[in-house]
């Protein structure tokens, strides 16, 4: 049976509302394993899947892949299709594939109120019960605990067809991928390894061509200097009758002779021969991709507020949904306090923040609030916000998102950002109003490696609360000084219970 393999054949693909095309003579083969998809927020990666994955159709050019092919998108808003038949199946297979991904029977009946971790195990556990021949997935370990996250990876490492993998886990690029398609608008360049590998061969690279690049630089600056010396030299000595006396037959017949010879024409023949090694050399210059250096880092124009406290809250019961509980302790924020908010999927981290959010003793414009997930909408809604924004405004607003690693002009072209996008706009639009607390649910899930690094030095620079929750350890060793954390109440299933640390 011959293995399946994806190629793009001089795909040429572009949005309405763009200039230039977004992809531009991309031809790749990518055979089985799993290939990671790497690029800058808002540079296309989801696009790429969806060509892949036809659903999307390109401009010009041939996408050839299996037939079987399923793709899983970033957003968990709705439930997969083929969902009900997943949990409806209760044949050998499918009851080890909800095993394996911890997918419980009531999760048929409770979509909504399913956290964005359960829902994206729910949505990966379908795709593999699909058993198909290329695999897209689009940020798998969005918002998954660390259990999960360690079921998910040993679940992909089985997968035998074509795997496409769009990630900001970089252990997880490393560990899985054999080769790495790196986007770059309008190309794409497949490197061999994961992550780390392929960002190591695009550092040496690009080295490489900034030095080619600066070497035909200076060569350009010679060429230019010697051609304008040679062409003033010319126009000073060239032989020419005029200013001679009329009756000095003597100087005229040696100008007769002297263009007899020729040697008046080797000036211009020497000349063109130098024009043509400028075009040449002009062209070779403008050839070499060198990638843009952006500035990155960012003050956040946070402000402390001069209250004592942003919270002081009593012991509660939260509701979760069904049978599930929280149970709090006393919770109190102080204006420096920089807090992490952990726990397993479904333990209630969401939706504790969301109960929180009308008690803070702080004006609603210096509450900075970016949710765990943010729906198409509500992605386009903020878009539209921005846009209508003076232009000082938005300038500003534009300054803080391209030091978060996007690129402005490409991001005010769309009809809608990506996930990503969204939330760097969210964020840069609070802090144009010196919040005085800022909190962030899962701020680093859809964002690329370079803006999680962006994002570590903005917020550990910021004065303000800051409440985050998140899995990824890292990032919150960097920035927090406390922890809330949620945990499973011994013997008690459904209840749960946060602890102060």
């Amino acid at each position: 049976m011959p293995q399946p393999f994806l190629r793009f054949q001089q795909v040429v693909f572009g949005y309405d509302t763009a200039i230039d095309p977004l992809f531009k003579d991309i031809s790749v083969h990518i055979s089985t394993g799993w290939t990671g998809i790497v690029g800058a927020n808002g540079a296309g990666k989801t696009t790429f899947l969806k060509l892949a994955t036809g659903l999307l159709s390109p401009d010009a050019g041939v996408v050839v892949g299996p037939e079987r092919i399923v793709y899983c998108p970033q957003r968990t808003d709705n439930p997969p299709e083929h969902f009900v038949e997943l949990f409806q199946d209760f044949s050998k297979k499918a009851s080890l594939i909800k095993e394996q991904f911890g997918a419980k029977g009531d999760w048929l009946n409770r979509w909504s109120t399913l956290s964005h971790g359960e829902r994206k195990r729910a949505q990966v556990a379908v795709a593999f019960w699909l058993d198909a021949d290329m695999l897209a997935l689009d940020e798998p370990t969005n918002h998954v605990d660390a259990e999960a996250r360690d079921i998910l990876i040993q679940s992909l490492r089985t997968f035998k067809g074509v795997g496409l993998l769009v990630s900001h886990d970089r252990e997880l690029l490393d560990s899985l991928c054999i080769q790495c398609a790196f986007i770059q608008p309008p190309i794409v360049v497949v490197r061999p390894g994961g992550y780390s590998k392929g960002t190591g061969l695009a550092a040496e690279e690009d080295l490489t061509l900034r030095r080619k690049y600066e070497t035909r630089k200076n060569a350009l600056k010679k060429l230019r200097y010697e051609a304008r010396r040679r062409r003033d030299l010319a126009n000073h000595s060239k032989l020419s009758k005029r200013g001679i006396a009329k009756h000095d037959h003597d100087a005229k017949a040696k100008i007769n002779g002297a263009r007899v010879t020729g040697k008046d024409a080797i000036g211009g023949k020497l000349l063109r021969q130098l024009d043509g090694r400028l075009a040449h050399l002009q062209d070779e210059l403008e050839s070499i991709r060198v990638t843009k250096q952006y500035s990155v880092g960012i003050w956040l124009p946070s402000s402390v507020s001069r209250r004592d406290v942003l919270l002081n809250l009593p012991p509660h019961t939260v509701p979760l949904g069904g049978q599930k509980k929280l149970m709090c302790p006393q919770l109190v924020l102080r204006p420096t306090d920089r807090l992490a908010l952990t726990g397993p999927n479904g333990g209630g981290k969401s939706t504790l923040l969301r109960n929180l959010l009308p008690l803070l003793n702080a004006p609603p414009q210096q509450v900075t609030y970016v949710p765990q997930e943010i729906d198409a909408q509500q992605c386009r809604d903020i878009l539209i916000q921005a846009q209508n924004l003076p232009h000082e405004q938005l300038g500003h607003l534009m300054t803080i998102v391209s030091r978060l690693g996007s690129r402005p002009y490409r991001l005010l072209e769309s009809m809608e950002p990506s996930p990503g996008e969204a939330r760097k706009l969210l964020l840069a639009l609070g802090m144009t109003h010196k919040p005085h607390i800022i909190i962030m649910d899962e701020p680093t899930n859809h964002m690329d490696l370079p803006s999680i690094e962006c994002l570590e030095a903005a917020l550990a620079d910021c004065p303000c609360c800051l409440l985050l929750v998140s899995h990824d350890r890292r990032f919150l060793e960097k920035l927090t000084e406390k922890e809330w954390r949620i945990s499973h109440k011994p013997a008690s299933e459904g209840f749960f219970y946060l602890q102060i640390l």
